[in-house]
């Protein structure tokens, strides 16, 4: 693993203070702040902190029966730069630099408990087959007044005005927050992170950015939360709040995070293009190896107790277990277009995700489909809601209950990690319960 250079920062003499942070299971960046000699030291010799860190609740502490607290000592792991290295941090006042960091056993070994990890091992399973993943991911948020105590639209920059209705595809939406969504590209562009297209949702304040794809489903996932971050960051800036939380808004759609992915051979053909648009045999076996395993990795596409107010029928969130082309309402769609770029859109994953552990768990599942040859039923047609299709878990504990008993799981995830957040979402669903609604919202609405 290359570590990034020290040159970075004698370049940029302006960076003062450095954050080293990795991806805890909630998708929370976990870390230090850092002067710039410690940042030096740590390209070289990594950083420590408890292999817990990684598997801490939504509120940020430790997991109560978790054998990683007292029973092993909290014990720490070490923590390297990710091939990513500095990593600019424009939402911050003082020239900031962030370097994403995962994290390894003291024998060397990678932590399977690190999210990362677990994409990097399903990728390396795509690679012994000599196939290589091309993935691009479009993530919805809202843009949110939370100055008072009813979550509202912020009031445009330029108008004055607060508009209080959801606009599909307006371009007075996005026009209202130029300053906003300039300032995103400009930081996007300096975060080496591929925006594309942003478009206004259906939501009160929603908006879509697309990322461009990737043959490097670890760049994706990386440019997915350090984007989930910048957004954050850079809104507050600006003076109101954005969230990816699945559901801020009881009677609008909620926020979702698409997938969309091919796969290239050793010669860099699309191995799901047979040039028709019905594609080949092996976009089949991925469809049936993402379709077998949607109800039992429910839980990684809708982690929080928010997630499910989104899964609900109607609600542009797909939660029959069925395929289609060109049809948005399946959980699975094959988008129309040129053949060689035929591809599957996985549309089920809340904008509240982990996108390591969302990647992982959608390539893991289509990689066990090509594996097993297994074909999938007939493509729908019409309106997904109005069929009688299985349903994947809509509530926290049937997806938890499914999460534990699967055998497909541990076909994607290490056991260390499945057994790391099964105890987190476990936790945190007992302690979800003692809170009011408004209680909850508020702590979804900035770590999510």
């Amino acid at each position: 693993m290359p570590a990034p250079s020290a040159d970075w920062l004698t370049d940029r003499p302006q960076v003062r203070t450095i954050r080293a942070a990795a991806c805890d299971l909630n998708g929370v960046a976990r870390g230090k702040r850092m002067p710039i000699p410690s940042a030096r030291k740590l390209l070289t010799e990594g950083t420590r902190f408890p292999l817990s860190a990684l598997s801490l609740d939504i509120w940020g502490e430790d997991i109560d029966d978790s054998p990683l607290v007292f029973d092993t000592g909290d014990r720490d792991g070490t923590l390297f730069p990710t091939e990513r290295g500095f990593v600019p941090m424009p939402w911050l006042e003082a020239p900031t630099a962030l370097v994403p960091i995962w994290m390894y056993r003291e024998d060397g070994r990678a932590y399977d408990g690190d999210p990362r990890h677990a994409l990097r091992f399903v990728m390396e399973r795509f690679k012994a087959r000599g196939l290589t993943p091309v993935v691009a991911v479009e993530l919805e948020f809202f843009l949110i007044d939370d100055s008072g105590r009813n979550l509202q639209v912020p009031i445009s920059p330029r108008s004055n005005k607060r508009r209080k209705a959801a606009e599909i595809l307006s371009i007075r939406a996005l026009d209202a927050f130029d300053s906003f969504f300039t300032d995103l590209y400009e930081a996007c562009e300096a975060m080496d992170i591929p925006a594309d297209t942003a478009i206004s949702e259906a939501g009160l304040g929603q908006f879509e950015i697309n990322l461009v794809h990737t043959d490097d489903a670890l760049k994706a996932a990386d440019d997915a939360w350090l984007f989930k971050m910048l957004v954050k960051g850079l809104a507050r800036r600006h003076g109101f709040a954005a969230s990816f939380m699945a559901k801020p808004y009881e009677d609008y759609a909620g926020s979702g995070m698409h997938a969309h992915f091919s796969v290239l051979d050793e010669e860099g053909r699309n191995i799901f293009d047979d040039g028709t648009p019905r594609g080949t045999d092996v976009l089949r076996h991925a469809i049936a190896g993402c379709l077998n395993a949607m109800s039992d990795s429910t839980l990684v596409f809708a982690p929080h107790l928010n997630s499910y107010d989104r899964l609900v029928p109607d609600a542009h969130a797909p939660i029959g277990i069925a395929w289609a082309y060109e049809n948005r309402t399946a959980a699975i769609r094959v988008p129309s277009g040129a053949p060689v770029a035929r591809r599957i859109e996985h549309r089920v994953s809340g904008g509240d995700v982990n996108p390591y552990l969302a990647l992982a768990a959608i390539l893991g599942a289509a990689l066990t489909g090509i594996e097993d040859g297994v074909m999938p039923p007939e493509p729908i047609t019409g309106n997904a809601y109005a069929l009688d299709l299985p349903v994947i878990p809509t509530d926290w504990g049937s997806a938890i209950a499914a999460f534990e008993t699967s055998e497909l799981i541990p076909r994607i995830f290490p056991a260390e990690l499945i057994r790391n957040f099964l105890l987190t979402k476990k936790q945190e669903r007992h302690y979800m319960a003692e809170l009011s609604e408004t209680e909850q919202v508020e702590i979804y609405l900035d770590t999510v």
